[in-house]
């Protein structure tokens, strides 16, 4: 309830200045589940904390304190597995004398973690329901998981293994040892993965009372143990509890610091797997390229006849800052609410936090970081109406991503709209109004830009023999019918370019208005080049970053910036 009225109390000065009933809804929902992530990572590391306290105890009171393999509120599942499924192949002599080896999931096992994997597959297929989460949080991370389970689905063969611990659990299993999966993550969850690797003998995993973690994931070993000899693979803090009582401990890809504390508690391995560095990682995800569509927030000023004014320029390029702090964290966002889909894009699969090569907690760092730098910066350097113009790019950005996406022509009208609210941006913060023309102009240019990306997301499905690419509403079937709709609106940009340099309004900007009929032809050359070659397969996602790279567009774009100054002189 806190965090309701937080919502409405903290966002009151925006939606004031934009007060119309959407933008109402929109920056609600927005602040809203921007609090909501928050609370969740805070309560959660409280209960992390906890558990670590609890599993610095002392050892010799540990293993008093076993229970028995029956003790109430431990999940244990046996996988039955065929060991013969490996027999044509040589193996190792068999290790009867190794003791088993307990394997942690989320972090060791999986480059993911399954308890943020569900949370942002609830956010993006009940956005409502993630509402409930700081309540389910609130009775234990033991019922938040178990609830995440029943409304969520992962699908194993979708998730991000690490390759070296696969490799080393095959090798365990040809020799013959015994391997269990001991997870915090929730049964439901740890139970399909065994089923679809068929390496483990066994899994013990957190259930709808427990949450099998640190200590209670050791005492839950101590019971399949009586004999207390086992080997531990983990690779975090949680993880010292079983350390200090393993044989023998396997650190995957470990922080330094849980390396230097873990090697003093048992005999210590590490499994490390080349990561790049991790700054660079942060800004790969911050997706720093599609910067340039916030270029966007110049176009009052050339218009404008403004570009080069000391002022009016400093503000453009605060907007441009501003927009770019807040667009990288709404694409943090979308990589996190996307990643089963982006796991099976060719291309997308590559991202940071779908590779696994970012942790997801760090996402949610991220996001609330970001949105806070942008707002600061729009606070102290631009004027309130940017900040209502901002913050309905936030909202609207966030209302496609849950609720638009997957929407046939919803999807596309809002990405040309996003387009335009850059422009609009750049006037509030250059306080130049911008003219019916520069607006329609924006509306049919953007809408074939956009048109532009769809199709080729799904010329990419038909090639990989899909009918349909994930969380998207349109069918392979619809790529004319796309084609259709985005050529059109491009040839109309040019046409509204053609009235509007014929119009009477044109005298008052530029004495040689003549000089802007390159521009028509040019442009009719580009938007045709641009869908030619996305019908060729040859379009990068985003047009935008095509146009970007690609000589004839920047040719193109220099010849008409070099019309509109020669237009004015």
């Amino acid at each position: 309830m806190a965090y309701l009225l937080a919502g409405n109390l903290l966002f009151w000065p925006v939606n004031a200045l934009a007060d119309t009933p959407l933008n109402v809804l929109q920056s609600y929902l927005f602040f809203a589940t921007l609090m909501l992530l928050g609370l969740t990572v805070v309560l959660a590391g409280r209960h992390d904390r906890a558990a670590l306290v609890w599993g610095g105890a002392d050892a010799g009171d540990r293993r008093d304190r076993v229970p028995h393999a029956g003790a109430p509120g431990l999940t244990a599942t046996t996988v039955a597995l065929p060991r013969a499924a490996a027999a044509e192949t040589p193996v190792p002599p068999p290790a009867a004398e190794e003791p088993p080896l307990f394997v942690d999931l989320d972090g060791t096992l999986l480059k993911t973690d399954l308890l943020y994997e569900s949370l942002f597959g609830l956010i993006k297929a009940r956005p409502w329901a993630a509402l409930l989460v700081p309540v389910w949080l609130a009775g234990g991370k033991a019922r938040l998981k178990a609830e995440l389970a029943r409304r969520v689905d992962i699908d194993p063969t979708g998730l991000v293994y690490n390759p070296a611990v696969l490799e080393r659990l095959e090798a365990e299993r040809k020799r013959g040892r015994r391997l269990v999966l001991a997870t915090a993550a929730h049964h439901r969850y740890a139970d399909a993965i065994a089923r679809h690797l068929g390496l483990f003998d066994q899994v013990l995993a957190s259930n709808d009372g427990v949450n099998l973690k640190s200590e209670r994931k050791y005492e839950a070993i101590r019971a399949q143990v009586p004999s207390g000899v086992f080997d531990y693979m983990g690779n975090d803090e949680a993880d010292y509890a079983i350390w200090r009582g393993a044989r023998r401990g396997i650190a995957v890809d470990a922080p330094a610091a849980v390396l230097r504390h873990a090697t003093t508690l048992c005999p210590l391995e590490t499994i490390t797997t080349p990561r790049r560095p991790r700054l660079l990682l942060i800004l790969k995800a911050l997706r720093l390229h599609q910067w340039l569509k916030n270029l966007l927030v110049f176009v009052p000023l050339l218009a404008g006849q403004k570009l080069g004014e000391v002022g009016p320029t400093l503000q453009a390029a605060a907007a441009f800052l501003a927009f770019g702090l807040c667009a990288s964290s709404i694409y943090v966002l979308n990589d996190l609410l996307d990643l089963p889909a982006d796991r099976r894009h060719p291309r997308k699969r590559r991202r940071p936090f779908a590779a696994g090569d970012l942790p997801l907690d760090l996402g949610l760092t991220l996001i609330p970081g970001l949105l806070l730098a942008s707002l600061v910066l729009s606070l102290v350097a631009l004027p309130p109406l940017f900040l209502a113009a901002l913050a309905t790019y936030a909202a609207s950005s966030l209302f496609y991503n849950l609720f638009a996406k997957n929407r046939v022509i919803w999807d596309v009208m809002l990405l040309a709209g996003l387009y335009s609210l850059r422009v609009l941006g750049g006037a509030t913060a250059t306080a130049i109004v911008p003219s019916f023309w520069l607006l329609a102009f924006s509306m049919f240019l953007f809408l074939s830009l956009a048109m532009v990306k769809r199709y080729s997301e799904m010329d990419s499905m038909m090639k990989l023999g899909l009918e349909q690419a994930e969380g998207r509403g349109y069918v392979t079937a619809d790529m004319p019918v796309l084609q259709s709709i985005g050529v059109s609106a491009g040839f109309l940009s040019v046409l509204v370019m053609a009235l509007y340099i014929n119009s009477p309004e044109v005298g008052r900007v530029y004495d040689q208005p003549q000089a802007l009929w390159i521009i028509c032809p040019l442009l009719l050359f580009w938007i045709g080049r641009v869908w030619l070659q996305t019908h060729r397969g040859l379009m990068h996602d985003d047009p935008v970053v095509f146009a970007a790279r690609d000589k004839w567009s920047l040719a193109i774009g220099a010849v008409c910036g070099a019309a509109l100054l020669f237009g004015r002189t």
